[in-house]
């Protein structure tokens, strides 16, 4: 294992992005969401992910100089069109007037069009969760699971984010994809030589399978069945057409040549308890706090509490990546 300092991670994030050619508004916002992720011990959107971001820019799969353009649709409305560049910028430059809307009419949308994801979404929804806002957010991905019952790629992974805000401490947050598990952790098994387990995809011509490479070329499962696919459906049609954009199978990795692209967009909702419950929120707010600790006294955990723990671990020791994916990130740092 490789072990670097949190502003070392950052640096390296940072050097790397830019020496590939991404602008540098792009290479913050990026090295941000992966270096969070990786101090989290989130591996599947860690450090890792650099190396698919340089691949889809070489790909021309990214427009690393894109300035996102602030649309405002509606009084609780504001769109974000990403030109094609990352989805992590693009929300940046929506997030202050999701915010300001939000405050104004106790809740509002951020639709991002047109744009680049890769990254976790607890990040932004946390983001929002720290201006006491609660929010939900969600994006399809590219086909890559198949519907219950089904036996090939159609949906997305298609992740939906939750965050709470709370008196102390960081907020009551989730974050996960509605496939079993999300195709990181596919990839990272492959490059670690393990199997998966039972359970978690098919192969092309769509039987079970415990090989990444043959999950990969294949179709991962939704989770919980059925229910794990209605959500994916829903995600798809929340983030997709109600928003104006693609939807998961309409949509395909870079691959450098002109058929489809990458991009497509993302559905954030926030809503401000101040301004929907008045006096009443700080009472409303201390009662959701009986529930997590009713959780926490019975041996049980919060999502994201483990996440929280890391944090402060990394903070203090910072983080460890495989010896193997450093030397291939320092290969990466000149372009």
């Amino acid at each position: 294992m490789a072990k670097l300092s949190l502003d070392e991670a950052w640096t390296l994030s940072v050097n790397l992005l830019e020496g590939n050619g991404f602008a540098a508004a792009h290479a913050e916002a990026i090295a941000r969401s992966v270096v969070a992720a990786q101090r989290d011990e989130c591996h599947s959107h860690g450090l890792y992910r650099l190396i698919d971001c340089v691949r889809t820019l070489k790909q021309g799969g990214v427009e690393p100089n894109a300035v996102p353009e602030i649309i405002d649709q509606a009084p609780s409305v504001v769109r974000v069109d990403a030109k094609s560049g990352s989805s992590l910028l693009a929300f940046e430059y929506g997030r202050h007037h999701l915010v300001e809307k939000t405050r104004a009419s106790g809740v509002a949308i951020l639709a991002v069009n047109n744009a680049f994801h890769f990254s976790a979404l607890w990040p932004e929804v946390e983001a929002l969760a720290e201006q006491g806002l609660v929010s939900l957010a969600m994006t399809p991905s590219h086909a890559y699971v198949a519907p219950a019952g089904g036996d090939s790629p159609l949906l997305g992974t298609n992740p939906i984010a939750f965050s709470w805000p709370r008196p102390e401490g960081p907020p009551f947050t989730f974050d996960f994809a509605t496939s079993v598990v999300a195709r990181g952790e596919v990839e990272l098994h492959r490059r670690a030589g393990k199997s998966l387990p039972a359970g978690w995809a098919l192969d092309n011509n769509g039987q079970p399978t415990t090989d990444p490479t043959d999950a990969l070329a294949g179709a991962l499962l939704p989770f919980g069945g059925h229910k794990g696919s209605a959500l994916s459906i829903m995600i798809e049609l929340l983030a997709g057409p109600l928003i104006g954009d693609q939807l998961g199978h309409q949509t395909r990795p870079a691959d450098g040549s002109r058929e489809g692209g990458p991009q497509h967009g993302e559905f954030i909702l926030a809503i401000d308890p101040a301004r929907l419950l008045g006096p009443e929120a700080e009472a409303r707010l201390a009662q959701a706090e009986v529930l997590f600790e009713g959780i926490i006294d019975q041996g049980a955990r919060l999502p994201s509490q483990r996440r929280h723990e890391a944090r402060r671990r990394s903070q203090l020791e910072g983080v460890e990546i495989p010896a193997e994916l450093y030397q291939e990130l320092a290969e990466l740092m000149n372009g």
